[in-house]
């Protein structure tokens, strides 16, 4: 559900992107995160021939393969037929979105919104400034030229309020596994083998003695995938169906994979993140599960954070920490 424009220089472009438990206003029911959207940015399959085809006349192999004849090299028309561009040429590869979003209001519109756009506290991965959340007028205009031509307009800016609120959640738990693992394995099993409760005192205390200023993470790109479950929101569905009683969690209304451009000594690496969207108990509550993508670094950082905080609780060190206090 998190949308962002790449090029914040035009006024009529907008920018995007949730942890665990974030909330404080509860969406309409017209916003689009209490539905399952699948987007269809592309177009259905052309069959790239029809009719029957023509036999061949053969060439005798000592024939030279260029035809002489004026009536082979003659261009029809077809040739100079303009190719139409395909959808995916008008999405911007940052964020999968038009490139353009028209602040304009959208035919038939008699409610106005408002056009002011929002900075985000996300970094671009370009260095020029933060991304741009987009206005409440984009939004909707967004949400009609993909088909939600059922929004109420009047609930658009508690949905925007919404999706930042999300969004910026979204990047503080990001930005925390990068604060633990973008300087290596050894470091990050340092401060997760504190568990999760103490992990934040130890992670300020180590950078305390670490000095320095710490280079901030930067979103590159990021694509919503609502239509593509990942394998632990799938896992935990199965785990629902053998355990109801343990696992009640209905599917992730939504999912982002956002790109994230990690400092390693001076050179730049591109770090997958994948965010599944949850509702919550209530209507105002949603859970963010922000993790790694499931790449051999991605695993390795995953079992670190939550097998150390296993391992700190099943040691007894939690309890032997509570009578030392």
């Amino acid at each position: 559900m998190g949308w962002f424009w790449a090029d914040a220089t035009s006024s009529t472009s907008a920018a995007a992107p949730a942890v665990s438990k974030h909330g404080d206003a509860s969406p309409p029911p017209g916003c689009p995160m209490h539905k399952k959207s699948v987007e269809a940015m592309t177009p259905p399959a052309v069959c790239p021939a029809s009719g029957a085809s023509t036999p061949a006349t053969a060439t005798p192999p000592s024939s030279c393969p260029v035809s002489h004849t004026k009536a082979d090299n003659i261009p029809t028309a077809g040739d100079h037929k303009k190719e139409e561009p395909s959808m995916l040429s008008k999405l911007n590869p940052l964020n999968y979105m038009f490139y353009s979003i028209s602040q304009e209001r959208a035919p038939d519109q008699t409610f106005a919104l408002p056009t002011e756009r929002e900075p985000s506290s996300i970094p671009k991965g370009t260095g020029d400034g933060n991304w741009e959340y987009p206005s409440p007028q984009q939004m909707y205009n967004a949400l009609i030229r993909k088909g939600h031509t059922d929004t109420d307009i009047t609930a658009v800016e508690a949905m925007v309020a919404v999706h930042n609120f999300l969004n910026e959640g979204a990047w503080e738990e990001i930005v925390d596994w990068e604060r633990r693992f973008s300087k290596g394995l050894k470091r990050g099993w340092e401060i997760s083998k504190h568990g999760e409760k103490n992990a934040p005192m130890v992670l300020r205390r180590l950078e305390a003695q670490e000095g320095g200023e710490q280079p901030d993470p930067k979103l590159v790109r990021f694509q919503g995938r609502p239509g593509e479950m990942t394998p632990r929101a799938a896992m935990l569905q199965v785990m629902k169906k053998i355990y109801p009683s343990y696992f009640d969690n209905e599917p992730p209304f939504d999912r982002h994979d956002w790109y994230v451009a990690r400092n390693v000594n001076g050179q730049v690496k591109e770090v997958r993140y994948v965010i599944d969207y949850y509702s919550g108990q209530g209507d105002a509550e949603f859970i963010l599960d922000v993790r790694p993508a499931m790449t051999p670094t991605g695993a390795a950082e995953r079992l670190l954070r939550w097998g150390g905080d296993v391992w700190y609780r099943a040691s007894g060190a939690e309890v032997r920490g509570q009578k030392d206090n």
